[in-house]
């Protein structure tokens, strides 16, 4: 993921949570076919989200959905996506 991606994907991640969408009944997948966790931090590359959400996710409920939603907002606005890679100095 990069930062244009986390901006889209964060956006999009508003989208589902106002007021009007959060009326419809169906809340879409944030999935975006990019299905790779990234070993450092445990979020989907694609949708940033943990396996438990990932794996949980067709038994949610509208209210769960939009609550995954709001935490890739968080992940996506925090920049959480961006792990350092490990400096190779044993001594930092």
């Amino acid at each position: 993921m990069n930062a244009e991606a986390a901006l889209t994907l964060a956006e999009r991640a508003e989208a589902v949570q106002r007021p009007a969408a959060g009326d419809a009944p169906d809340v879409p997948s944030p999935c975006t076919s990019v299905c790779r966790m990234d070993s450092q931090s445990g979020f989907c590359e694609g949708c940033l989200r943990t396996l438990p959400e990932i794996a949980g996710w067709s038994r949610m409920d509208g209210v769960a959905r939009r609550g995954v939603w709001r935490a890739i907002e968080l992940r996506a606005r925090a920049g959480l996506w961006r792990i350092p890679e490990p400096s190779g100095d044993k001594h930092a």
